[in-house]
């Protein structure tokens, strides 16, 4: 073998190495979703022309995404630490449910209705801190835990509710969550706002770095003297504060409180999490990535909503979308523990 070709074999070895680690870094595994949702957009823009493409309906899109990407947000964080809650969703309706009975309303519109945004965001992260009291000091796992508070919470929501729909009588409320900032919805500045705090908390903070330590290896973190059981309260505390949050948001976006709110998005917000990157074992995970995975389902039930699609068809590319995604990370866990 010639000098040249031994020198070309090594160039090529060298770049397929330097493609690996890229492809394996954060910037990799987020261009990837960029593409993924770059090829969405281009598909949308083909089979649905202008309908698609069109600024108002982007902002339809981003809108759409922003309820189930803030609960996203705060579920990055709890399954970075190495949990899971299955909770939010119906924490999301019970929060909207006590925030629009009648008494809440009523101080409400003697005061100010930041009362029922208090009140939405005061159930969620009292939730979320009885999962993590349960789950930290407990000893029970977390997905039963938080089984048994997203069927508590959405009981709970029923009796409060006596299973009507409660109507937001605030003009004042209803007006700000549906008016717009600089030619943006307000719900989506909340959802921008959401995502930079956790990308600032996750990245910047001492909090952020005690959450990959305990997510990677929870008895290392703990003989480093980490206090593992209260800082797994204060993650499931700040999945509660979020599904507060996007209790308040449905609420301005429907102008109602309803048991029913939330169904199921605590399975949406557990796909995007995993789509964008982030380990279900625990200690890897990015709060862009899940932006993104928020993003790509989003454009994915635009694109169909657009084409007047099937939606089991929709739910089968969701499905499938959600399988490669784990078996990504399946095979990245395998290569990162060779």
């Amino acid at each position: 073998m010639s000098e040249q070709t031994v020198e070309a074999t090594h160039d090529v070895q060298k770049h397929a190495s330097l493609l690996r680690r890229l492809l394996g870094s954060g910037a990799g595994r987020n261009l990837g979703l960029i593409i993924a949702l770059g090829v969405l957009f281009a598909i949308g823009a083909v089979t649905a022309g202008d309908r698609f493409s069109n600024l108002e309906n982007i902002l339809t899109i981003i809108r759409f995404a922003s309820i189930i990407g803030v609960l996203s947000i705060g579920m990055t964080f709890v399954i970075i630490g190495g949990g899971i809650d299955l909770s939010v969703g119906s924490v999301m309706g019970l929060g909207s449910v006590v925030a629009t009975l009648s008494v809440v309303q009523n101080l409400a519109e003697q005061s100010s209705w930041l009362v029922m945004v208090f009140v939405a965001i005061a159930v969620g992260v009292a939730a979320g801190v009885i999962n993590g009291i349960v789950v930290s000091y407990g000893n029970v796992v977390a997905f039963m835990a938080t089984l048994a508070m997203l069927v508590a919470a959405r009981g709970l929501a029923e009796i409060l509710s006596n299973r009507t729909t409660q109507i937001v009588r605030s003009q004042d409320f209803i007006e700000f969550f549906r008016s717009n900032l600089l030619g943006v919805p307000v719900l989506i500045w909340i959802f921008v706002i959401v995502a930079v705090l956790g990308w600032v908390l996750l990245n910047r903070t001492t909090f952020g770095r005690r959450t990959v330590a305990i997510g990677g290896n929870r008895e290392a973190a703990r003989l480093a003297g980490l206090k593992v059981r209260k800082h797994t309260v204060y993650l499931y505390a700040l999945a509660g504060l979020t599904s507060g949050i996007a209790a308040v948001m449905i609420l301005g976006r429907t102008t109602a409180g309803t048991s029913t709110h939330g169904a199921l998005y605590e399975l949406d917000a557990i796909a995007a999490v995993v789509v964008g990157g982030t380990l279900l074992i625990g200690g890897r995970g990015t709060i862009v990535g899940t932006v993104f995975g928020v993003l790509i389902f989003a454009t994915l039930t635009n694109v169909f909503t657009q084409n007047n699609l099937n939606t089991s068809v929709q739910a089968v590319a969701k499905g499938v979308i959600i399988v490669l995604a784990v078996l990504l990370q399946q095979r990245f866990a395998a290569r990162k523990k060779r």
